[in-house]
């Protein structure tokens, strides 16, 4: 089964990853586990005041702060994984990715680090079940 499994670091996105780990053996007995994070671009006027160093580094910083708990949890397990480091609209991007990656499920954390919650579903969840054909598991 080809799983992917999108984290932006949030309590939500760590419940996602420790079902996946409870879960693994209903996945298959070696699930090809991808493991995603998308950020937001900077603004064009922040990047630009900013060295190209500068700016390479939030995101790769950025991109480590939100990987890194999950990283940690599917290794201790014993469940390989690759990653996917990606910029864009979250919940557009990782639809697009499942979609042209042939995935047979993605999973994800109800709710996410974003500005602004939704009360019952975050804004990325919700734009992914929306635009995206490819079944997803929403964990709260």
């Amino acid at each position: 089964m080809k799983i992917l499994l999108a984290t932006d670091g949030s309590n939500h996105a760590r419940k996602a990853v420790d079902y996946v780990i409870k879960h693994s053996a209903m996945l298959g007995d070696e699930p090809d586990l991808t493991l995603v994070h998308v950020q937001a671009r900077l603004p064009n006027r922040a990047a630009a005041a900013l060295s190209r160093a500068a700016v390479d580094r939030y995101y790769r910083d950025q991109a480590e702060k939100a990987l890194a708990p999950a990283r940690r949890a599917l290794t201790a397990k014993g469940i390989a994984f690759k990653e996917a480091k990606l910029f864009g609209d979250a919940g557009e991007t990782i639809a697009s990715l499942a979609a042209k990656g042939k995935f047979s499920l993605i999973v994800m954390g109800s709710r996410g680090m974003g500005g602004f919650g939704s009360i019952v579903l975050g804004s990325v969840a919700h734009k992914v079940l929306a635009s995206c054909k490819v079944p997803a598991l929403i964990v709260r």
